[in-house]
């Protein structure tokens, strides 16, 4: 179901000052328009619990991250509405357990040790992820009890991503929406001056492939004059394991992690990064192809150059080109006069004419032994429920158009990334493995870029094959015993 963009009432931030002098954020209350909205979500079969009888009302959830994503924002960040319904509709709030992004693993590892665990945690992949692990390792419950992906129509949209979460017959997370990875943003005045295609018009045409891009690639290259093709930290990954809809790693119809190594799709994609680091166009420091063109290597400076037609394209997310206007003409280019453009990553030619993004789940874990597991998971229903809410401000959008000039042609460009990955869902299944796993995993991941072409993906396969094999089966093995463990689902 489409967001619906209605009547944003009122919003509110508190700002109380403490008795140094320094001002101390409190909560955002939102307001939205409710007219009709139950009313309609009944009619599609989606409701929330009855406030009267709801488990888990008028309690306190303990909320484990190194963010309080619910209580404590900027002025540009995202309100968290569901948490309003679950204070105002359930009478319940949020006591943030605190932790550092560093130190998370170890740290809920000490609360679940002191008999003293938390309700809930942040559930992610790749770099944030939960999964597999860390459920083996006990800590988190399975969510089954109270989410139901396969009938609940509140949770069935969700159903592909909360499958990535599986073990044995139970899912780990609960996932509430999804979002696009990393995309392709670009200048046009540089496209222009160099007489390129526009790739969102290419886009638009089906036209929009890995021959394409590797064309302006070679054709606009010259490290000569400090112009390189590509940059950024996610050239490989995009390309390799986000526009293929493949990945090294996958999962077989039994839920065993397995080896992906001789899919063709992904031998081609190697074939791409390995003709662009041999033709010098991915940027490098000396002979650091992990280096990126940036100053002090933070998300404000990514695609560096891009507006001075030093750097063509800068794979990334949208921490890299969601930022004000004036910060974003440093690196990417004017919004204003429409320089600055995104579109989705580009297709394989001899593929099945898809074009793929990598999703990224907004969701959370439930941890094993928390107390108020009925509590979080009616905070997660209440998070579910607004997303779904057609009466409530598609506020990502919102600021998209009027804190951050996009034009509506812009504007589409997102929606079209939002539907595609929720068209196709694929997730990451590398992140939160074993550490041996991780370690070949980034061999063959970045391999080929890393060492600037002087190996190929054919040989950096031959070289580890054996070793990614072995340990992935020691990762099943793990796996298979913990579900067959008397923890299991506990």
């Amino acid at each position: 179901m489409k967001r619906i963009i209605a009547l944003l009432l009122a919003a509110l931030m508190m700002m109380a000052v403490t008795g140094c002098g320094k001002q101390k954020r409190q909560p955002i209350q939102l307001t939205l328009s409710t007219e009709d909205s139950e009313a309609i979500m009944r009619a599609a079969g989606i409701r929330l619990p009855d406030e009267s009888t709801a488990a888990g009302a008028h309690s306190v959830v303990q909320w484990f991250s190194w963010i309080d994503m619910f209580q404590n924002y900027s002025e540009d960040e995202i309100v968290q509405t569901g948490y309003y319904t679950f204070q105002q509709k359930y009478g319940g709030s949020i006591d943030w357990i605190q932790t550092t992004y560093d130190t998370r693993n170890t740290d809920l590892a000490a609360l679940l040790v002191s008999d003293n665990p938390p309700d809930m945690t942040n559930a992610g992949t790749a770099m944030h992820a939960t999964f597999p692990m860390n459920v083996v390792r006990g800590m988190y419950r399975p969510v089954d009890e109270w989410i139901d992906y396969e009938n609940d129509p509140l949770w069935k949209d969700m159903k592909d991503a909360g499958d990535y979460y599986l073990l044995g017959d139970k899912h780990f997370a609960i996932v509430y929406d999804l979002t696009f990875k990393d995309v392709i943003p670009y200048n046009r005045r540089v496209m222009n001056e160099y007489g390129y295609d526009d790739p969102w018009e290419l886009y638009l045409n089906d036209m929009w492939t890995w021959d394409v891009f590797e064309e302006m690639c070679l054709d606009f290259n010259d490290p000569d004059d400090e112009r390189f093709a590509v940059d950024g930290w996610y050239v490989t990954c995009s390309i390799v394991e986000e526009s293929t809809g493949h990945y090294i790693i996958e999962r077989d119809e039994e839920g065993n992690y397995i080896a992906n190594l001789d899919d063709p799709v992904i031998e081609r994609a190697h074939d791409l990064i390995y003709n662009l680091a041999k033709n010098d166009c991915i940027y490098r420091i000396g002979n650091d192809y992990w280096g990126i063109n940036s100053y002090g290597g933070s998300a404000s400076n990514y695609g560096y150059r891009v507006k001075d037609g030093k750097t063509l394209f800068w794979p990334c997310d949208d921490e890299g080109f969601i930022r004000p206007v004036e910060e974003l003409k440093r690196t990417f280019g004017d919004v204003t006069d429409g320089e600055f453009m995104i579109c989705p990553l580009p297709r394989d030619p001899d593929g099945d004419g898809i074009y793929y993004l990598n999703a990224m789940p907004d969701a959370y874990n439930l941890i094993k032994g928390g107390s108020n597991p009925e509590g979080a998971v009616l905070l997660a229903m209440c998070t579910r429920f607004k997303i779904m809410d057609p009466t409530v401000v598609n506020i990502d959008r919102k600021q998209l158009k009027e804190k951050y000039l996009w034009s509506e042609e812009m504007l589409r460009a997102w929606d079209e990334c939002m539907d595609l990955v929720k068209a196709n869902v694929r997730l990451y299944y590398n992140g939160n493995l074993t550490d041996r796993v991780e370690q070949l995993y980034n061999e063959f991941d970045w391999g080929v870029m890393r060492t600037g072409g002087a190996s190929s993906f054919t040989q950096i396969r031959e070289r580890n094959r054996d070793s990614l094999e072995y340990y992935l089966q020691d990762l099943n093995d793990q796996i298979k015993n913990y579900i067959n463990s008397d923890d299991f689902g506990g």
